[in-house]
């Protein structure tokens, strides 16, 4: 029986490619730097602003200072526009309502800023009971270190002993790695930022293309 399924956000529950495209190229505008076109700033997203910002940054000026600097011009920038564009996937909503209707319990594990990930959670989603949402926070490694699950573990009360039913769900290797490292099952999304080739390459439990097949999977469990 499946106890706790575990989201990804960006790419897997909701796509906010154009919100945080236009928010870094702002940020990368505002000090002259190149901009780029939301379907490459999709290949940087993953990993933490941090890293986006190290990867959307010309060669030669990937330095830390810079980094911070795109951070600092960002934040503000993404806070006030971060739900111009952005929008849930098709069939989250049902998917979550599903879940939560079997009583099971629902997390979120982003390596997105928590500001960030707390507002978008209780603005598309203020209907729907999450035992934790979690995203970047500082001391705290970022995925795929495992370190974000633990903590959903313990909110959840689940034990390590029970990870047969806990399912995490994410659209790219990094997700599919942090489940790898958490020792939990693995659902790959395909309507997210990465290609079913990256998914594949860790052989997760399952790669689907509908939130449907995620229903069936959480039904064969019972």
């Amino acid at each position: 029986m499946i106890k706790l399924v575990i989201f990804d956000l960006d790419g897997t529950l909701l796509y906010t490619v154009e919100d945080i495209a236009a928010a870094t190229n702002h940020a990368l505008k505002l000090y002259g730097y190149p901009t780029h076109p939301s379907s490459v700033i999709a290949t940087f997203i993953g990993n933490g602003i941090n890293k986006l910002f190290e990867r959307a940054l010309p060669h030669g000026e990937k330095s830390e200072e810079n980094v911070l600097k795109i951070r600092k011009a960002f934040i503000p920038y993404y806070n006030e526009h971060g739900r111009d564009y952005t929008r849930p996937f098709p069939g989250i909503k049902e998917l979550l309502q599903f879940l939560s209707e079997r009583n099971i319990k629902i997390a979120v594990a982003s390596n997105k800023y928590q500001q960030a990930t707390t507002t978008l959670i209780e603005h598309y989603f203020p209907e729907i009971e999450f035992v934790a949402v979690l995203g970047q926070r500082d001391g705290i490694a970022t995925k795929p270190d495992a370190t974000i699950v633990e903590q959903i573990l313990l909110a959840a009360k689940i034990s390590a002993e029970d990870r047969d039913s806990i399912l995490y769900i994410g659209d790219s290797g990094v997700d599919m790695q942090t489940a790898i490292n958490a020792k939990v099952k693995a659902i790959g999304v395909t309507w997210g930022c990465r290609p079913r080739s990256e998914l594949a390459k860790f052989s997760p439990k399952w790669i689907v293309d509908t939130t449907k097949e995620i229903e069936e999977i959480v039904e064969s469990h019972k």
